[in-house]
């Protein structure tokens, strides 16, 4: 296990619920006081049943869902910025500098290049637009898409493809934070190994990384402890 790091991302008494209007207003809950510390230089996988909350939390983590009660603290320019109840401009900041987020589906402006998506993850934190692309090649290229879709939009691209400009967009930023959701869930192996390739430098850059993970192999090759969450009906039992 990774103890060496610092806290980068912690929730403290994290409750979250969603009301169901179509049901008369019932109110089911999903997470019930989860208590999660992630330090940097480590990558911790959330492990639970299906219907746990994994995914709920990593969009809660992402500011995408409000939380009922309960802070979400981000580490953010030597600073604690808590997106449970920060304004949408704080929450947009965060992203930019500190809190990096790869997802199962690829959701970009159409049109657009595919290496133009990915640099702008860089640009937008101030890179020059040539490095910026320069790198986005070179990390594409380490993902195994070839040269001649850099310049094509992703619109049309298979679901493996379009994965791997999502991590492409993910990892270029250098975000002190990342979330993973799924990150391996469309690729093969070759693939899933170039994955493994770069949580393991993002790591020992001093990455804090907080993933979902399916595929087994993968998960025991990055993750360096798991956090299990449990139903939330269970857990108030």
């Amino acid at each position: 296990m990774n103890t060496a790091g610092h806290p980068m991302l912690k929730t403290h008494g994290v409750h979250k619920s969603f009301t169901l209007h179509l049901q008369g207003g019932t109110t089911m809950p999903v997470l019930e006081n989860v208590e999660l510390t992630v330090n940097s230089g480590e990558c911790v996988v959330l492990s639970g049943p299906s219907g746990a909350g994994k995914s709920t939390l990593m969009r809660s983590l992402y500011g995408n869902y409000r939380v009922g009660e309960g802070s979400i603290l981000i580490r953010h320019q030597d600073s604690w910025v808590d997106l449970a109840t920060a304004d949408p401009r704080s929450i947009l900041a965060v992203r930019r500098d500190t809190l990096g987020y790869v997802s199962q589906f690829l959701r970009v402006v159409p049109r657009v290049p595919t290496i133009e998506i990915v640099a702008e993850a860089l640009t937008l934190r101030g890179a020059d637009h040539a490095e910026a692309v320069t790198r986005a090649r070179t990390l594409l290229l380490r993902l195994n898409l070839p040269e001649r879709l850099h310049n094509l939009p992703p619109a049309t691209f298979s679901g493996g493809e379009q994965q791997r400009v999502n991590l492409a967009r993910g990892f270029i930023g250098g975000h002190p934070i990342l979330l993973l959701d799924e990150p391996t869930a469309s690729l093969d192996a070759i693939n899933r190994d170039a994955v493994v390739g770069l949580v393991a430098e993002a790591k020992a850059a001093g990455t804090a990384i907080l993933g979902i993970v399916h595929d087994l192999p993968t998960r025991d090759a990055i993750a360096d402890r798991l956090f299990k969450l449990y139903p939330a009906q269970m857990a108030a039992a």
